[in-house]
């Protein structure tokens, strides 16, 4: 007995077919005419960073002295982290952290009460400098400021 095959079956049957056959076309073409050579392919930056085909005039070619070449990041210098002022936001002495609040920005940053003055309290106005946690920049070297500077 002979399988039936409906009309859309047969539709479908015949699509993928001439699929196929077109797929095969233009594998034939691409293999037989290689329209892309190297040379197509190549592109050239000018002085001014504008991609072009063109290729660079030897003439105009700079000298390089080698030992002007950094091949590295330049090596910090020392340079004195800035002093911040701030004041405590919040402290809990159980728990020994809290939050200092610089006064030249909105930034909040957490402190460990080891980094901090045994007098300290909320409200405190203090300076600090900063140091990078594992969570972000902490404040370090914490020191109350005089009551002149408040």
């Amino acid at each position: 007995m002979a399988k039936s095959n409906s009309f859309n079956k047969r539709e479908i049957e015949k699509n993928k077919q001439q699929k196929r056959k077109e797929k095969q076309q233009k594998r034939e073409e691409r293999k037989n005419n290689p329209t892309d050579s190297f040379d197509d392919m190549i592109a050239y930056i000018d002085e001014n960073g504008v991609i072009t085909n063109t290729p660079p005039d030897l003439a105009n070619k700079g000298k390089v002295d080698i030992e002007n070449i950094a091949i590295s990041t330049p090596k910090k210098e020392d340079v004195e982290d800035p002093i911040l002022k701030g004041r405590v936001e919040y402290f809990n002495p159980d728990k020994g952290y809290g939050f200092i609040k610089h006064t030249g920005s909105v930034d909040k940053y957490f402190f460990h009460v080891s980094n901090a003055p045994s007098t300290i309290v909320e409200g405190n106005m203090v300076t600090f400098e900063l140091e990078r946690g594992q969570k972000g920049l902490n404040a370090v070297r914490i020191v109350l400021a005089n009551k002149d500077d408040q």
